[in-house]
């Protein structure tokens, strides 16, 4: 009864797993390297700090980040901004301030401002709030060794805007991306079954980033495979700006729990040695 029990529920997950892929179509999320992946890894304020740039300066035209206080900019364990820089950079956004019913100029006390005006989501938790590994038949297998692939999923997207394939009509409506699977798809790109023969679907965003979108004051590469990576590991910043602190938590949990376990190993074969081999007579 068990064994079929059994069998029963990994045909069920097979069935749903793959009737997801026929519908959505199969994407691609490129495993990138970032350097807080990994139970010793950390951000890289660079790194962190051109992915700000890149959201400053291209994504914030659309995308608030209202949960991201703007004094956490200057974290050691996040972009690491000068105290006088936070303040400048603060200094060039405005905020509703309900107190006076107006906009102000913000201050590091404040949060960045949300972006509602062309109904664009907030990026504050989106790292967190994607999966881009899965594994076979839906059991997220590979998410316990690459991760949940938020930040993977992201860079991808951005860099996954293609050419619309030639069985797409050319009025359809969107960009083509052959990593965002739940846009529109047009009924000439599926085969007699319904099934999607191209990857991805169609998205409503233009593509925000095409290459050189801006210059970093590092030096560093601005190509398209750099700013994807830069601005979704700022991303995964604003999602996680704690990571450190918490794997620093962790490891120190697991080296106590570790010598507390010897300790009491050894507390064990004390206590027990007299009954265990019997006490020898003086």
């Amino acid at each position: 009864m068990i064994r079929k029990l059994t069998l029963t529920a990994i045909a069920a997950l097979g069935l749903s797993a793959g009737g997801a892929l026929a519908a959505g179509g199969e994407a691609h999320v490129e495993d990138f390297d970032f350097s807080f992946e990994g139970p010793f890894g950390s951000y890289d304020q660079n790194q962190l700090q051109r992915g700000l740039k890149i959201y400053t300066e291209v994504c914030s035209a659309c995308h608030g980040l209202r949960y991201v206080p703007l004094r956490t900019l200057g974290d050691e364990t996040g972009p690491g901004l000068p105290e006088d820089q936070v303040r400048a950079y603060a200094s060039e956004i405005e905020v509703f301030d309900a107190s006076i019913d107006d906009f102000r100029p913000a201050t590091p006390a404040d949060k960045f401002p949300a972006n509602d005006a062309v109904d664009a989501p907030d990026l504050s938790l989106m790292a967190k709030g994607r999966a881009g590994f899965h594994g076979p038949i839906g059991l997220g297998i590979n998410q316990i060794v690459k991760g949940m692939g938020g930040p993977e999923y992201i860079a991808s997207l951005l860099a996954g805007y293609h050419e619309a394939p030639e069985c797409a009509p050319e009025d359809f409506t969107g960009y083509y991306n052959t990593v965002f699977t739940a846009g529109g798809f047009p009924e000439e790109c599926k085969d007699e079954d319904g099934n999607h023969t191209v990857p991805g679907s169609w998205i409503g965003m233009a593509p925000p980033l095409m290459g050189e979108d801006v210059e970093f004051d590092d030096g560093h590469s601005n190509e398209l495979h750099h700013e994807v990576q830069d601005v979704a590991a700022f991303l995964m910043w604003t999602a996680e700006p704690k990571m450190m602190q918490r794997k620093t938590a962790g490891l120190t949990g697991v080296i106590f729990l570790a010598v507390l376990a010897v300790l009491l190993y050894l507390t064990n074969k004390r206590i027990w040695a007299p009954i265990k081999y019997g006490r020898k007579d003086d």
